[in-house]
């Protein structure tokens, strides 16, 4: 019952109770509040080269999230015009050159938006797309008691310099990403030359974290649009903890946003969906 309401509001458009910009130090975020605050949060990372006004629009979180009762935190990259970035350690762009505190800075975004705006710092949700992936990954490895669970879309972390830990995860990507490839190695229209981690690699460290899990699978194709989804679910007797979904012939796109068609994305799901569905079961 729970996942069937998750999906209707996933499919609304809920009118923002409220979007504010706030500074924290020298940098910013965006936040939108719904009318009826749960007090748990989702910090929604942007890509390399986005800004938090970009990717509220191009990935349309903000509507279904606040209707679930999320509050969405946009947090801003760096970068020295609004094409930002983040450091995720092996990319990307300024953010990495400068070594950027990027965990610093989101440890700040969670502590002032609970002490600013009520919400509570133990229900902290964290998505990205590309490079705010990576991060959003990262940072939840790196903070596992602080995060409930994480969602990652076309971005792997960096294994060699953060270890996967004990924290639900939920990651979506296309085997024909030539931006983040699903095999790992570079991508061959990427702007960096990072060796990307494997997704599968990346998969089986978050599962190994978590000891003994169950493997499950299906498919997921009600769309002909030359793609089709591959769910794998990792689970123990408290549910789902690792989820996969692979995008077979998928680019680098975050499904559902404005962007997906032009950037390889399926019709077969939605980012947004998959993703609220995904946290419901880790309140």
């Amino acid at each position: 019952m729970l996942q069937a309401l998750i999906l209707l509001i996933a499919f609304a458009s809920p009118t923002l109770a409220d979007t504010q910009t706030v500074s924290v130090g020298e940098r910013s975020y965006r936040i939108d509040l719904p009318d009826r605050a749960s007090g748990a949060m989702i910090l929604a990372l942007h890509g390399g080269g986005g800004n938090p006004d970009q990717f509220a629009r191009s990935s349309g979180l903000s509507g279904a999230a606040n209707a679930a009762g999320y509050a969405v935190i946009y947090p801003a990259g760096s970068g020295r015009t609004r094409l930002l970035t983040w450091n995720a350690l092996y990319c990307c762009g300024f953010a990495q050159r400068q070594r950027v505190d990027d965990i610093g800075f989101l440890d700040a975004v969670i502590a002032d938006a609970a002490r600013r705006f009520g919400l509570d710092s133990g229900k902290v949700y964290l998505t990205g797309m590309s490079n705010g992936s990576m991060l959003a990954e990262t940072y939840a490895a790196r903070r596992a008691g602080k995060v409930k669970a994480v969602a990652g879309v076309s971005g792997t972390m960096d294994l060699s310099r953060s270890k996967a830990a004990k924290v639900p995860l939920l990651h979506i990507h296309g085997t024909a990403d030539t931006h983040v490839p699903y095999a790992g190695g570079q991508g061959q229209e990427g702007l960096t030359n990072t060796d990307f981690t494997p997704v599968a690699r990346e998969i089986a460290a978050f599962v190994a974290a978590f000891g003994e899990l169950s493997k499950q699978s299906r498919v997921i194709d009600p769309s002909a649009d030359g793609m089709r989804v591959v769910q794998t679910d990792y689970s123990n007797a408290a549910g789902v903890q690792v989820r996969l979904l692979t995008v077979e012939n998928g680019g680098h796109a975050w499904p559902g946003g404005s962007r997906a068609g032009r950037q390889g994305g399926t019709s077969d799901i939605t980012a947004n969906a998959e993703i609220l569905r995904f946290f419901a079961l880790h309140p």
